[in-house]
């Protein structure tokens, strides 16, 4: 028996990975979270499957499915949006089971900031412009930041910033990095990314706030902030990963391959 924590991915129920499917398909009980995870993705779940929404649950009771699953020998399906490793809140449900001896795993999920980029079809980093992604949040209603994780200390670094869970703070957010990054540093909000009624707002730390007032967006978005965004249109240089000129292990001064050179036609 075992507790299977499962990344379910962004929205769309085709980004889920084949061993979180597989998982989901083979598993009596199945607990999910709430609204983010969708129903077509727990239509998997085998005929008969216990399907329990967590959203409205404490700790203690989401344990009490575990144990009760546990004592009857019945494998769970753990479902997190995204990737679990990402404010998945699972760090507190694997030490109740380590407490309790019960049998765990994680099964990695596509993280919703890697939908967005895929969305708006930008890469993160660029050379010589961003090398760095950083992956946060900031202090609302929630835990509070480590003082050193501030967004003003985060912003000094001018890396691309993935915002989680944040979007009501926009306004604190456009304030804190408009020092560091520049009114015209581009911005994206991704409200819902792969879901049907997904929506990528598209702007600048300068007019960022208007532009989300006015598709009243208000939670379930990421905001991504970094030049970055600007994609095709930032001026940067090409990566050496594929110059003519750059050698490595599996490419020659002449640019042949060594497996193109061991693949020789034969006579």
């Amino acid at each position: 028996m075992t507790i299977h924590f499962i990344g379910a991915g962004p929205g769309a129920p085709d980004l889920i990975t084949l061993r979180g499917l597989r998982l989901i398909e083979s598993c009596p009980i199945c607990l999910y979270a709430g609204s983010l995870v969708s129903r077509e993705i727990l239509s998997a779940a085998p005929s008969g499957a216990r399907v329990v929404d967590t959203s409205t649950l404490t700790l203690d009771e989401i344990v009490d499915h575990f144990t009760a699953a546990h004592e009857r020998g019945l494998d769970v399906a753990r479902l997190h949006s995204g990737d679990p490793s990402l404010y998945g809140a699972i760090a507190e449900q694997m030490r109740r089971l380590e407490a309790l001896g019960i049998p765990y795993d994680l099964t990695p999920g596509v993280p919703s900031f890697a939908a967005a980029a895929a969305a708006i079809g930008c890469e993160l980093t660029l050379p010589e412009v961003a090398q760095t992604v950083i992956l946060t949040r900031t202090a609302t209603r929630s835990s509070p930041m480590p003082a050193s994780e501030s967004l003003e200390r985060l912003g000094e670094t001018g890396a691309t910033l993935a915002i989680h869970l944040s979007v009501t703070n926009l306004a604190g957010i456009v304030r804190v990095l408009t020092p560091h990054y520049g009114a015209d540093c581009p911005v994206v909000v991704a409200y819902r990314v792969s879901w049907p009624d997904e929506l990528l707002i598209r702007g600048t730390l300068g007019d960022i706030r208007r532009r989300v007032k006015a598709a009243r967006i208000t939670r379930t978005a990421l905001v991504l902030v970094g030049p970055a965004l600007a994609g095709s249109l930032t001026p940067a240089p090409e990566s050496r990963l594929y110059a003519p000129d750059h050698h490595h292990l599996l490419r020659s001064h002449r640019g042949s391959s060594r497996i193109s050179r061991k693949l020789k036609p034969a006579n």
